[in-house]
């Protein structure tokens, strides 16, 4: 499926953005990926953090580091953010954003995590803090349209998949 819509960035400018599903990592063909974000459960709650540096709950996800695999980014934003450790993890597709300085690429992946301790903080201090909400209340934290309104539903019909093996 494939989804063309807009958002508005920090700096308030209103940026393309074009989502595509996707079943396996050749679906990205010779994109490189610079973000990723993870819609995590932890038994049947969806985890949710809050960006402090940009002042709202968002999945939890970043940056990709040179020479850092796709799935690998994940693993680590999902445990540098939460404190949690990915249990199985696949990814469920990607957007292109039209920054003025050229096409940003990010995946999203539903994620099946569990904790190894209680949440202190973010050692980068960009995570203030975590929740775990029932999935149907994810618009109370985010609303990213018929984009993240797609997601969610494609995460958790993924999620209900991967609870069965």
């Amino acid at each position: 499926m494939e989804i063309k819509s807009t958002l508005k960035n920090r700096a308030g400018q209103i940026l393309d953005v074009v989502y595509r599903d996707m079943n396996q990592e050749s679906d990205l063909g010779d994109r490189k990926v610079q973000g990723v974000h993870a819609y995590c459960f932890c038994k049947d709650k969806l985890v949710v953090v809050y960006a402090t540096n940009k002042g709202y709950w968002t999945p939890p996800g970043g940056g990709v580091e040179k020479d850092e695999g796709i799935r690998a980014a994940v693993r680590r934003e999902v445990k540098k953010e939460t404190n949690m450790d990915v249990i199985r993890q696949r990814l469920i597709g990607f957007q292109d954003i039209g920054e003025p300085q050229g096409i940003v690429t990010q995946t999203r992946s539903v994620c099946i995590v569990e904790p190894y301790g209680p949440f202190t903080n973010d050692p980068d201090g960009d995570i203030t803090a975590i929740k775990l909400i029932d999935p149907k209340d994810y618009k109370q934290y985010f609303d990213w349209g018929e984009i993240g309104d797609h997601l969610m539903n494609r995460a958790l019909a993924i999620k209900a998949q991967m609870d069965k093996c």
